[in-house]
């Protein structure tokens, strides 16, 4: 019985079922050029994502700037080259772009 428990708490594991959740709550980043943005990240340490406030799929990319997620015609997303704003600092331009250009909105 012994064996049994053991084998059963290293296979939990070894196969994640430790992951830790990423932080539920409101994290404030700092841009590059000092602008702040408020940003959730959700999942764990295996597989997790991040959005704006207002729900907008983002990502950081090579230089550490937060830009949206986009998603191809076939589907596959890729980071855009428009750095992401907070909700009140979005021009109208940029709401039409994320609307047209297939940036994905997260609802909770």
């Amino acid at each position: 019985m012994r064996k049994i428990f053991i084998t059963a708490i290293l296979t939990l594991m070894c196969t994640g079922a430790w992951a830790v959740p990423a932080y539920p709550g409101l994290i404030e980043r700092v841009q590059p050029n000092g602008d702040t943005l408020r940003i959730y990240v959700r999942g764990d340490e295996h597989a997790h994502f991040a959005m704006t406030e207002d729900g907008w799929l983002i990502a950081e990319d090579k230089k550490g700037w937060l830009r949206y997620m986009r998603k191809d015609r076939k589907g596959v997303a890729h980071i855009s080259r428009r750095k992401a704003h907070n909700a009140e600092r979005r021009s109208k331009c940029e709401v039409k772009w994320l609307a047209k250009k297939g940036v994905q909105k997260i609802k909770e």
